[in-house]
């Protein structure tokens, strides 16, 4: 008993050196036990390792979620100064452009990724992808985006 309670609040201890609220810790915990009753050939560096990203992934999710809003409770931008209107509005037309020339994949990961935000596995699953080959092609758009939004603005 004394060994699972000394693995316990060192478990927990990485999930609060993680970032994770002390009421979820434990759970974060729990979810990294799961897994490793799952697979009966990991070690005790494996599990902890399973601790810090399951930590990490709780995290993410935790600030990713965005609570609803009413929509007649929801602020409208400043829309006083039709300077900063033309502004975004010349923006949005350049965005446009360097999104029809990425790759329709390509679109197609900056659109899952970004605008309907999901995560790396959600999307992976709707493309028929890896979530480590969305990664890498979301990281290409970006980059291609950001050279091509500089080149216009140049």
């Amino acid at each position: 008993m004394c060994c699972i309670a000394t693995h316990a609040r060192r478990l927990v201890a990485i999930a609060a050196r993680e970032g994770v609220a002390p009421a979820d810790r434990l759970d974060v915990v729990h979810d990294a036990v799961l897994v490793l009753l799952g697979r009966r050939d990991l070690s005790d560096a494996a599990l902890t390792t399973i601790v810090r990203n399951a930590a990490r992934n709780h995290r993410r999710r935790h600030h990713r979620a965005r609570p609803h809003v009413p929509i007649d409770d929801v602020v409208l931008a400043d829309a006083s100064s039709p300077e900063r209107a033309v502004d975004r509005a010349d923006t949005a037309s350049q965005l446009a452009c360097c999104m029809a020339e990425l790759g329709e994949v390509q679109g197609h990961v900056v659109r899952l990724r970004l605008l309907e935000e999901l995560s790396s596995a959600e999307a992976a699953r709707a493309l028929g992808l890896t979530a480590a080959h969305v990664a890498t092609l979301l990281y290409r758009a970006r980059k291609q985006l950001a050279d091509c939004m500089l080149a216009r603005t140049s």
